[in-house]
C-alpha cells in the first residue's frame, strides 16, 4: 500500500508541475500580477501591461490554413504514430511567425516589437482552428493544400489516409489581446496616419524581461 501511495503521489506531483509550468499558466501568472495601464500614463522603464486591439504596422501576415489577416500565428501539424499497442502524436511541423504591431486602446497607440531571432517574447495563443484526417476521414481541400505547402503526403504507400491533425492560433487584426513589456517613449522616424505626435509609446524586452503576449480573455488575466 505504501508503495502505491508513493507512486500515486509522485505521479500527482509530476502532473501538477507540468500544469504549473506550462506556457499558458506561466503567462497567466505573470499578467495577473500586473495592474492594467493606460497608454497615455505609462512610466518609462517599468514593466507594463496593456490590453487593446492589435493593428498591423506593415502588410499583415496571412494565417496558412484559415487565411485570416494577422500579426502573429502559430501552427502545428502532427501525425499519429503506432508502435505495437501504443500510439502517440508526433509533431512534424511546428511553425510560428510574428511581426511588429500596434496596440490601440481608447484611441491611443503603442508599438510592440517582438523578434524571433533572438526570441524576445513569451506567448500563449488560443487554438481556434483545427482540422484532421484519418483512415475514414479524407482531408478537406484546404487541409490537402496546406499539407502540400509543407511537402507532406496525406496518404501512405498503400494509399490509405494518414492520421494527421492541424491546429492554429493567431492574433487577428482588430483582436483584443493583452501585452506586457518594458515601457519606453520613442521619437517617430516616420509619421503615422491619424497620429499627430512626434513620440510614441513602445513595449519592448530587456536583458531579463521578455515581452509577454496572449489572446486569453481579460477576465482570466485579471482574476485573483
Amino acid at each position: 500500500m505504501l508503495l502505491i501511495f508513493i507512486c500515486v503521489s509522485i505521479l500527482g506531483l509530476v502532473l501538477f508541475l507540468v500544469y504549473y509550468y506550462s506556457t499558458k499558466e506561466v503567462v497567466k501568472r505573470i499578467l495577473k500580477n500586473l495592474p492594467n495601464s493606460s497608454i497615455g500614463n505609462i512610466k518609462t522603464n517599468k514593466l507594463t501591461k496593456i490590453s487593446g486591439k492589435a493593428l498591423h504596422v506593415n502588410e499583415p501576415l496571412i494565417a496558412p490554413f484559415s487565411k485570416r489577416k494577422c500579426v502573429f500565428y502559430v501552427l502545428k501539424i502532427e501525425q499519429k504514430k503506432q508502435r505495437g499497442k501504443n500510439s502517440h502524436w508526433s509533431t512534424i511541423v511546428n511553425e510560428e511567425k510574428v511581426q511588429s504591431f500596434f496596440l490601440e486602446k481608447n484611441g491611443d497607440l503603442i508599438i510592440i516589437h517582438p523578434t524571433q531571432k533572438p526570441q524576445n517574447y513569451k506567448s500563449y495563443l488560443v487554438v481556434d482552428k483545427k482540422t484532421s484526417s484519418g483512415t475514414f476521414n479524407d482531408p478537406s481541400p484546404e487541409f490537402e493544400s496546406l499539407l502540400k505547402r509543407y511537402s507532406i503526403k496525406s496518404t501512405n504507400f498503400l494509399g490509405f489516409n494518414k492520421p494527421l491533425r492541424y491546429s492554429e492560433g493567431i492574433i487577428e487584426i482588430g483582436e483584443e489581446i493583452t501585452v506586457a513589456g518594458i515601457a519606453k517613449w520613442k521619437n517617430l522616424k516616420e509619421p503615422i496616419d491619424g497620429y499627430s505626435y512626434s513620440k510614441i509609446a513602445v513595449l519592448e524586452s530587456s536583458s531579463n524581461q521578455k515581452i509577454i503576449m496572449t489572446d486569453l480573455s481579460k477576465h482570466l488575466l485579471n482574476k485573483k
